[in-house]
């Protein structure tokens, strides 16, 4: 999805933009977030088209013949085509089912900068992208201050590629719960830490704002 460096015009790699980092006026340039436009998943690429190349995040385990993990509250048996490590995960795991952590949050704090040229449900965006456990948190920061930038192609295709993702997770048996449940939690954890920088970003740009007024007032 991102690259971990861009390239000055000297071959120097630079690191891209962090969380608390200043962005442009006008969004952060696309370039520092994709290394090409998202493009939807395929059968055989699976989430790839999320995560990218290098970033470190899983991609889904393939999918097994299992059934999906049953609604919360069932009482499963063999006959239903579950296995023993089945039944003992769902013993572990309990009501948790892919996306009940990230469903707790919210995107108090954070907002998508304004984006004149395209449209769409920002709240949805947000959620997806909260709930995405193949985008790193940088990623995900990055994404959002990049909005202003991205065209409307690029918006459409990212909420359907998290849109699948969202799916083929949910979908995988209940063997992989127990991973998915430490996965999210991680995510869940980089969300939050992205709602304190917010705050503690918007703080500091308030700050600077009040001593640029003084340094006026005083003709400095």
């Amino acid at each position: 999805m991102a690259d971990d460096t861009s390239q000055k015009a000297g071959g120097t790699p630079v690191p891209p933009p962090r969380p608390g980092d200043k962005v442009p006026s006008g969004g952060l340039d696309p370039t520092q977030v994709f290394a090409s436009p998202p493009q939807p998943p395929s059968s055989s690429q699976g989430q790839g088209a999320v995560s990218g190349q290098g970033s470190g995040n899983p991609s889904p385990p393939p999918q097994d013949m299992g059934p999906p993990p049953p609604p919360p509250g069932t009482q499963v048996t063999k006959d239903m085509g579950y296995d023993d490590e089945d039944i003992r995960i769902l013993g572990e795991v309990k009501d948790y089912r892919f996306g009940s952590i990230t469903s707790q949050l919210n995107n108090d704090k954070i907002t998508a900068p304004a984006h004149p040229e395209t449209k769409f449900d920002e709240q949805k965006f947000l959620t997806l992208l909260r709930g995405s456990i193949s985008l790193t948190r940088d990623e995900k920061w990055r994404i959002i201050q990049a909005v202003p930038n991205l065209s409307q192609f690029q918006i459409d295709e990212l909420q359907k590629i998290l849109e699948e993702e969202k799916k083929k997770f949910s979908e995988l048996s209940p063997k992989h719960l127990l991973q998915l449940m430490k996965l999210e939690q991680k995510h869940a954890d980089d969300w939050k830490d992205l709602q304190s920088i917010t705050v503690q970003a918007g703080a500091r740009k308030e700050e600077e704002q009040k001593a640029e007024e003084i340094r006026k007032q005083l003709g400095l």
